[in-house]
């Protein structure tokens, strides 16, 4: 943070030799106190009003008699919440809570429930673990780790690596 509060002017001055007077407002002056902000307030997400203001217009939007605001806001928010709630209950009616996609076509073909078997899902972990790219550092740590311990000829036996690596690599995890 502190290095972008000092390099945000330098930037700045960069800008104005390149772009005219005209282009430079009060606006953005206040791009030089954006670290600062940041670091006194943190991230902006906490203290963002736009949700705040989206939901504003929501219940600005609820007023029909403009001599009782509070009234028909308070009315039309709890018509709202009722029809919503007694929405869920109506499976055969597209409501706004059950509405499928724009362009959504239906599912093709009918689907089906497979399960693996023990020696199916050992082969799929397997297969997983030793051919991931992500997992080569873990699995290059674990077979240097086997050298210092056993005798090189042992870990030419994928079955000892296998077995060894599944359980240390849930460890890592």
């Amino acid at each position: 943070m502190e290095r972008l509060e000092k390099s945000i002017v330098i930037t700045l001055c960069n800008l104005e030799k390149i772009f005219p007077p005209s282009f430079f407002t009060i606006m953005i002056h206040l791009v030089v106190h954006l670290a600062s902000e940041a670091k006194v307030a943190g991230p902006v997400h906490y203290r963002w009003m736009y949700p705040i203001e989206r939901y504003l217009l929501t219940l600005k939007k609820y007023v029909r008699t403009r001599s009782h605001p509070e009234g028909s806001i308070a009315e039309k928010y709890l018509a709202d919440k009722s029809m919503t709630f007694c929405s869920r209950f109506l499976h055969n009616v597209e409501t706004k809570s059950n509405r499928t996609e724009r362009y959504f076509d239906g599912y093709y073909g009918a689907s089906t429930h497979t399960s693996l078997t023990k020696l199916e899902h050992g082969q799929v972990h397997r297969y997983i673990i030793f051919n991931l790219d992500i997992i080569e550092i873990f699995r290059n740590l674990h077979i240097e780790d086997l050298k210092q311990r056993y005798v090189y000829d042992m870990i030419n036996h994928f079955h000892i690596i296998d077995i060894s690596f599944s359980y240390l690599f849930n460890i890592y995890v």
